[in-house]
């Protein structure tokens, strides 16, 4: 967990750095903190809406605990057990099995979990599934994912506009600047990606932890990535920047590189949970 954590710390080191030798080279300060400024601002309503959005995006419906009584007396446990606010519990009417969490900050989170993952998992695969998502709300994991997001979009910006804001002040050399265009966002996009990685690792860990079933939450980790790649999400594929959000990727069309992926490999983070679960027997 530890070693997550300084992972993600590094890399949002990483990407900060890149925005300034980028912004320096490309922008000037002037351009530098112009696109810092936009990348932020943009992010900030984001951050601030994005439980909303997201919510209404997917047509999520709000429920209480005689609706859903299992599913919702899961959630209340172990947010209690996490000593977190209850969060407010939503449905998705969808075939494919997947959740997620949002929220600005625990006492504004909501998870959500589609009728295909409520009707796919047993009650101790659910669990699990939850208490990676609560640990996502404990670890306010959607800040992490906003600040790596605004620096990256500030990235992007300086990459396409940096000429524009570099003024009168001595230009790179033309060469450079076509590189730095292309390859700064992708390195940026890389970076951000890995960050995803780092939290859902760390997520796994925390909720393995949280529930005290590791075992349980890779029985459903393998579980929900046989169906899902069958099952198409169609508002994950038309709208794919909400896709890290979910435990397991949703888009029907899969990643195109390990380097791209915004979560870890589904095998990979089982044998994890798996040797986590053999730690604790021992």
């Amino acid at each position: 967990m530890f070693n997550n954590w300084l992972k993600t710390t590094l890399l949002m080191a990483a990407i900060v750095a890149l925005f300034g030798m980028v912004g320096m080279t490309l922008g000037g300060v002037r351009g530098m903190l112009l696109a810092l400024f936009l990348g932020c601002a943009m992010n900030f309503w984001a951050y601030w809406n994005s439980d909303k959005a997201v919510l209404r995006m997917y047509d999520a419906q709000e429920i209480g605990p005689a609706d859903a009584p299992e599913f919702y007396a899961i959630v209340a446990e172990l947010a209690q057990r996490a000593r977190l606010p209850m969060p407010r519990v939503y449905v998705i009417d969808e075939a494919q099995p997947n959740a997620f969490a949002t929220g600005r900050n625990p006492e504004h989170a909501a998870v959500a979990a589609t009728t295909g993952i409520l009707a796919m998992l047993s009650a101790r695969e659910l669990r699990g599934v939850m208490a990676h998502e609560l640990t996502h709300v404990r670890n306010r994991d959607i800040l992490t994912s906003t600040l790596s997001a605004s620096v990256a979009g500030a990235i992007a910006s300086l990459a396409q506009f940096g000429y524009l804001f570099g003024g009168d002040r001595e230009r790179p050399n033309l060469l450079v600047q076509l590189v730095l265009m292309i390859l700064a966002p992708l390195a940026a996009t890389l970076i951000q990606m890995a960050i995803s990685r780092a939290r859902e690792f760390d997520a796994d860990h925390g909720g393995a932890v949280l529930c005290g079933d590791p075992e349980a939450l890779a029985s459903a980790l393998r579980k929900i990535e046989a169906h899902a790649r069958g099952t198409p999400m169609q508002t994950a594929d038309l709208h794919p920047e909400t896709a890290q959000m979910m435990i397991v990727n949703p888009l029907s069309g899969g990643d195109l590189a390990g380097l791209f992926r915004t979560h870890p490999a589904t095998e990979e983070r089982v044998a994890r949970l798996l040797g986590l679960a053999r730690r604790r027997a021992s």
